[in-house]
């Protein structure tokens, strides 16, 4: 193969301005290399929601959430009659059952809840014989199978209780220790937050030294763990710590200068944090509607769903008669609410979006075009967004990809009909109960944790101004044209 191998490294809730700080201070050389020989954008626009599982699939396929059907981190599943809850937080994850919420986590995500006619990285790339391999990712599907682990006995114990089938993924997969392509002397707790930078940078070491990939992707989740406990400020320590699990791999092949020589690498957050200030209870908001309650005793007779998950909430109409005449009315109870900044719903052929400084409608159309080139029909209030418009152009400073972002979600077949995003320094409590008032947390469309980073070495455009506006959906696309693979 003529083309480099690649790293893709995905570091959880990166903010901007904390990885200049981590570079500045001298705790991310690794890092500071990659951003001195490469590509430096400080304004990756996420995903909206700006939620993991959301930001994890688009990363994986190149697409929005209308095409690859992961809408939140808890969701109502239509089909099922019933809520799909990701992990919002433990507590949330036991208000619906820890299994079911561990199953719909490590399985279906990728099993039936992505969409199957839409091909991830390793899809594309194992379809053309480029060996893949993966550490712990939310969405992980490939072409090769991979049978539970029995490596440790802690492995042995949930896999043959609670974890018993076999997934398909790259042709490495290390998964958490629940898969493991092959023995190393990697380890992860099963997952648990401050242990899973460490065992990819373990898996990635290996993986190395022993010339198993063309393409990996090099997952490291602890920085947002990190920071939805001590607030975005504090991310200096927990990027310093990735930092370090790149040198790891980096050491692997001989130091980072002949790491670089041989690999290209790209660096990219799913999303940024915002500090958190105070929170919403969401579903004691919506008294007019009986709420559909986890473990719902007479689920027959509720009216609505509630799906909070940190900084975004959906609200699903059950009856699909009364979504005319429910939608709006919640609508308008929404705005009502304190720390709500964005009310967003379809109204026919075009997207609604709602605040205190007005109504804006849109569709796709030929009036104004976008900083990513997508062109719109757009009428209202552009106080709305904080959007202005000017010589046929389209943007947002507060609300980066504003129109696009929010399409994709509206537009989610499985996602809710009323979709909110908080307002600065708020957050919605999940379903255990759980904020992280003090610390800091992310979902919103706005550019407080919507606007994260990207670094490319070895790949890619050579200049940042290649594209007047980066977003996730640019990474996958960046993959697969790295091999002279097409989708």
């Amino acid at each position: 193969m003529s083309a480099k191998k690649l790293v893709l490294a995905v570091i959880d809730g990166v903010k901007p301005s904390m990885l200049e700080r981590a570079v500045d201070q001298g705790k991310a050389p690794v890092l500071a290399r990659i951003m001195d020989e490469g590509v430096y954008v400080d304004q990756c626009v996420s995903a909206f929601p700006s939620i993991t599982p959301v930001c994890a699939a688009t990363i994986a396929t190149g697409v929005g959430q209308d095409e690859h059907l992961i809408p939140h981190m808890n969701w109502y599943h239509r089909g099922e009659g019933r809520y799909v809850e990701y992990g919002s937080s433990f507590s949330a994850s036991r208000a619906f059952g820890v299994h079911r919420s561990l199953t719909d986590t490590i399985y279906n995500m990728n099993l039936s809840h992505l969409a199957g006619e839409v091909p991830t990285v390793f899809e594309s790339l194992d379809d053309a014989g480029v060996r893949t391999a993966g550490t712990t990712f939310l969405i992980y599907r490939g072409r090769h199978r991979h049978e539970v682990s029995r490596q440790t006995a802690l492995a042995r114990l949930v896999t043959t209780t609670l974890f018993r089938h076999g997934v398909y993924g790259p042709k490495e997969l290390f998964y958490a220790d629940l898969f493991a392509s092959r023995r190393t002397n990697c380890f992860g707790q099963l997952g648990l937050p401050g242990a899973r930078d460490q065992h990819t940078g373990c898996v990635g070491a290996y993986l190395v030294e022993q010339d198993l990939f063309d393409f990996l992707l090099f997952s490291l989740p602890d920085n947002d763990t990190a920071s939805h406990k001590g607030g975005p400020a504090t991310q200096v320590t927990s990027i310093a710590e990735a930092d370090g699990q790149l040198a790891r791999l980096a050491e692997a092949a001989g130091g980072v200068d002949p790491f670089l020589e041989s690999h290209a690498v790209i660096v990219v957050s799913d999303h940024s944090q915002a500090g958190v200030e105070a929170s919403i209870a969401l579903a004691a908001e919506f008294g007019e509607w009986r709420t559909l309650a986890p473990s719902d005793p007479d689920p027959e007779s509720a009216e609505i769903a509630v799906c909070p998950a940190q900084r975004a909430a959906m609200v699903y109409v059950l009856d699909p008669a009364q979504r005319a005449r429910i939608v709006p009315a919640v609508a308008a109870a929404a705005e009502e609410i304190e720390g709500v900044d964005l009310v967003l719903h379809l109204d026919g052929a075009e997207a609604v979006v709602r605040s205190a400084r007005g109504e804006l409608r849109f569709a796709p159309g030929d009036e104004l075009t976008d900083l990513r080139g997508r062109r719109w029909s757009v009428r209202g209030d552009l106080e709305a967004l904080e959007a202005e418009v000017a010589n046929g152009g389209f943007w947002s400073d507060a609300y980066p990809d504003a129109l696009g972002r929010v399409w994709a979600s509206l537009r989610c077949a499985t996602a809710g009909d009323v979709q909110l995003s908080a307002a600065p320094g708020y957050e919605f409590v999940d379903w255990g109960g759980v904020s992280h008032v003090g610390g800091g947390s992310h979902g919103s469309l706005h550019r407080s944790d919507s606007l994260g980073v990207l670094l490319f070495c070895g790949t890619g455009p050579d200049r940042r101004e290649a594209r007047p506006q980066w977003a996730l959906r640019d990474v996958a696309p960046m993959v697969r044209e790295h091999f002279g693979v097409s989708q």
